[in-house]
């Protein structure tokens, strides 16, 4: 079975929304793991590597998913506003790629690993 799993951070980020924008991000999980797997542009599923562990981002039209493909299902880690992400790359005035600029910052990584060192 697949499943969706929130961590405490992004499921206080959702539970932070409004229903009806809940509800938007949450169809927008209309794929398989095997999608991103699949997939060969890196358009919809961006794919950050750290010490051997793969976390995937998922762009919606607002905002940006990130979470990990385990044997239990995804597990979300955090959902931020698109212009979050795009305001820290203006401001660091990074020269490439998005996901190759959050993948070499200390800073993303720790806004990942936030939930799991409580």
């Amino acid at each position: 079975m697949f499943q969706i799993i929130f961590n405490d951070v992004s499921a206080a980020e959702m539970a932070g929304m409004p229903k009806p924008l809940q509800l938007e991000i949450m169809a927008e999980f209309q794929f398989l793991p095997e999608d991103f797997d699949a997939q060969r542009d890196g358009e919809k599923y961006g794919r950050l590597e750290r010490e051997g562990v793969v976390y995937y981002r998922f762009r919606t039209p607002d905002y940006r998913i990130y979470f990990q493909k385990t044997d239990q299902g995804l597990i979300v880690h955090r959902i931020l506003h698109k212009n979050t992400l795009k305001d820290f790359l203006f401001r660091t005035k990074l020269p490439i790629g998005e996901d190759e600029a959050l993948q070499d910052q200390a800073g993303f990584w720790q806004l990942l690993d936030e939930p799991t060192k409580r």
